[in-house]
């Protein structure tokens, strides 16, 4: 892979980790917002859902991380 390859590689590379960054913010203010509410609402519909963005979240930001990983390899 020549150098202009390389260059555009790692600028996609930094995008998909500020991307992640922003996800991660999303994330844990979704987490901190379902950790304050009253038992009875964690375990009801709207905590179920709550749980279900942050899962997504975290599944969203852990895809990014392995496009990351592949992207790093491509360059070898």
């Amino acid at each position: 892979m020549n150098k202009s390859r390389r260059k555009t590689i790692n600028e996609i590379t930094e995008q998909l980790e500020e991307i992640k960054s922003s996800i991660e913010t999303v994330r844990d203010e979704e987490q901190e917002s379902f950790d304050n509410l009253p038992e009875g609402i964690q375990n009801g519909e709207s905590g179920d859902k709550m749980n279900e963005a942050i899962d997504n979240l975290d599944s969203a930001m852990s895809s990014l991380e392995e496009a990351c990983d592949y992207l790093t390899e491509a360059q070898n």
